[in-house]
């Protein structure tokens, strides 16, 4: 099991819904958190994912707390959240600390553009998802990562821009570690 460098844990944030002043240790709280970042606000398969999520959450009040990640500032994110998922908990990252904390890449040709990311576009675009204006690197790969404390519970390793873990099995994961 994998921990978080600590040194990130006291790192000033600030974006949607988070209280002015905290630093990450007070966002985390003391039950499973579902990290998620972003690649762009642009980006069809973030769109996708943060819809996801969305749904899933308002279905199950026992799913694990999430907290987005993304290149922008806090106003960007209030503009897009807010139109998405007001409730929703982001922390504006320009300066990519947590995105470094986290090794989260950048990706090539193959990962942005691939037939496999072809492919999930169709499925994002079925679900009525369309491209925007970019925000941040557009060739920054998402990440994601079940955290507790200062643990890593959870990853899934993104193949390409598309790639998609099945949310479902999130829950399903946090109750074979607990």
């Amino acid at each position: 099991m994998q921990h978080i460098d600590t040194s990130a844990f006291d790192n000033d944030i600030q974006g949607r819904n988070i209280p002015a002043g905290s630093v990450f240790r007070d966002v985390l709280g003391k039950t499973p958190t579902l990290l998620v970042f972003l690649r762009h606000f642009g980006c069809i398969f973030c769109r996708e994912t943060v819809a996801d999520l969305k749904k899933i959450h308002a279905e199950d009040p026992d799913y694990p707390a999430v907290l987005f990640f993304y290149q922008g500032t806090p106003h960007e994110g209030d503009a897009f959240f807010g139109a998405v998922w007001p409730e929703a908990r982001a922390v504006a990252d320009i300066p990519r600390r947590f995105y470094n904390a986290f090794g989260i890449e950048r990706g090539g040709m193959r990962e942005m553009f691939g037939p496999a990311v072809w492919a999930c576009g169709v499925r994002a675009t079925a679900k009525g998802h369309t491209i925007g204006m970019k925000t941040g690197d557009p060739w920054t790969m998402p990440g994601m990562f079940l955290v507790h404390e200062s643990r890593i519970l959870w990853q899934h390793d993104f193949k390409h821009a598309g790639d998609h873990p099945d949310f479902y099995q999130i829950k399903q994961h946090l109750s074979e570690m607990t």
